[in-house]
């Protein structure tokens, strides 16, 4: 674990004339490593101002108990005072974890003890530019001073987010509605697929292992996760290009994309199919990444047979895998995209884009369809622009690529090096790390898989993990040599666990 860096340095701030940071939203007695007063700042795009851990004195890792709580009194004292009113039902990283974080900056966290992490779960895929990004912060904090909340009246701000949207998303995505979430703008996109339907078209198709959200009508699409099977019943299935586990037991790239032409099969047979939901990369169930010609063979079958597409971006838009839209990348032309997480850099904020002439019916557009409490609210528009405008400015989509060809060397190296370690897939900078017993069962491991996580946190570094898949997806800001820090720490989680 790396340890006292980032409290050190707050030390300092007693000991010298006092300034205001504002990034940090503290007056300090010296200007933070955020500040633009201070020399270590990089330029323009905010990567993380810590010196290498190589260099960091005291990488250790903390000792836990038996119950997986931290030893210092102090982070259990939080977890158990927050116990006693929190409902159960929380993620398996949260619930592993038992870390109390107090603080983040750039690409790395700290805990309530000074203990910090690199950050290569960027939040929940939320902090494209990391945590505290001093542009995002000093618009917050300017739009705070200023307006909050008017319902969906315009505001000038929301002219200018809007003319850059138009900028940064293909041509024919040119109409916008603004929301909070992730799951809330996907009921949206199911809104206008079920109000502009022909008379007849009453299902909507969906992908084996996607995730959509928790909202009863995203729900219905979800056949895998923890609850959603009774919900299920108003979509058709297609099979998701899940080729290391291949369900029709074909392998590529002998396999014609058989699981491709099933999908098209479902569009081209089924009269009451309106709509494909998907996401262009299966998040949630492992990032699984589908093979050249899946998206565009299913894409053009829905053009043919009148089939909406809607891609839910919600984890991928936003430059997450080397493109603006990972539909771009991979041959798919939706006609609606649901937007969210990282585009605000982790301020609750989403957008529904699509085609002017679908937005614009009358039937999916009646008074007040698209207004709701906090929708577009001033102040998500603010950080949603501070964040996009420093994605456009410093080309970040272009270096998510770069950084996501560095990391992805040292992925397979990884997997050269342990058989635990079924297969290793992604695009930019989202990639999953899949764990097995054996490569010639590919038996599931999710045990080996908790057990990397947690040996990765205490030596200093935070991922994401879901049954026998670990993801990782850093910020875009990230300095190269964090990102290889990163992944060494991760060969040594998984050297200590095979031991």
């Amino acid at each position: 674990m790396v340890r006292g860096v980032g409290r050190r340095s707050h030390r300092r701030l007693k000991q010298s004339p006092r300034t205001a940071c504002k990034c940090c939203l503290k007056v300090s007695e010296i200007p933070c490593s955020h500040s633009p007063s201070s020399a270590s700042l990089a330029p323009r795009n905010d990567r993380s101002t810590v010196r290498p851990l190589s260099n960091w004195p005291g990488i250790h890792a903390r000792s836990h108990d038996p119950t997986g709580a931290p030893v210092t009194s102090r982070q259990r004292e939080t977890l158990v005072r927050e116990a006693r009113h929190r409902a159960p039902g929380q993620s398996e990283e949260a619930a592993l974890a038992r870390r109390v974080f107090a603080e983040g900056r750039g690409a790395v966290l700290t805990d309530l003890d000074g203990d910090q992490y690199l950050d290569f779960a960027a939040g929940t895929l939320t902090q494209s530019l990391g945590h505290c990004h001093p542009e995002v912060v000093a618009a917050l904090t300017r739009q705070a001073g200023r307006l909050w909340n008017v319902h969906d009246t315009a505001t000038p701000e929301r002219a200018e987010f809007f003319e850059l949207l138009a900028r940064l998303l293909p041509e024919h995505l040119d109409t916008y509605a603004l929301f909070s979430t992730g799951a809330e703008v996907v009921e949206a996109a199911l809104r206008v697929v079920q109000s502009t339907a022909p008379p007849g078209r009453n299902r909507i198709g969906a992908l084996r292992h996607g995730f959509h959200g928790k909202t009863m009508g995203a729900r219905m699409l979800v056949h895998w996760d923890v609850g959603h099977q009774s919900f299920a019943g108003n979509s058709v299935l297609g099979y998701a290009p899940y080729c290391y586990r291949c369900p029709l037991e074909l392998e590529r790239p002998t396999c014609g994309l058989r699981c491709a032409d099933l999908v098209t099969r479902h569009i081209a047979t089924k009269p009451n199919v309106s709509a494909l939901v998907f996401e262009p990369v299966l998040g949630a169930a492992g990032v699984i990444v589908p093979p050249p010609g899946y998206w565009e063979r299913i894409s053009a079958a829905c053009r043919e047979n009148g089939v909406l597409l809607v891609a839910d971006e919600v984890a991928t838009g936003g430059g997450r895998t080397g493109a603006f839209l990972a539909s771009e990348l991979l041959g798919a032309e939706p006609d609606l995209v649901a937007l969210s997480k990282g585009m605000a850099n982790g301020f609750p904020f989403a957008v529904l884009a699509g085609r002017h002439d679908l937005l614009h019916r009358p039937e999916a557009a009646p008074p007040g369809a698209y207004a709701s409490t906090y929708a577009g609210n001033p102040l998500g528009i603010a950080a949603a622009r501070a964040t996009l405008e420093v994605v456009e400015r410093d080309r970040l989509v272009d270096r998510v690529r770069v950084l996501g060809e560095r990391l992805g060397g040292h992925l397979a190296a990884l997997h050269d090096r342990f058989e635990v370690l079924g297969e290793v897939r992604g695009l930019g900078l989202l990639h999953g790390l899949e764990f097995v017993r054996d490569r010639a069962s590919r038996t599931p491991a999710p045990g080996i898989a908790r057990a990397v996580h947690t040996t990765a946190l205490d030596l200093g570094l935070r991922t994401s993990v879901g049954g026998h898949v670990i993801r990782l997806a850093p910020p875009f800001t990230l300095d190269e040599h964090l990102l290889d820090e990163g992944a060494r720490i991760l060969g040594e989680a998984i050297g200590r666990v095979t031991a």
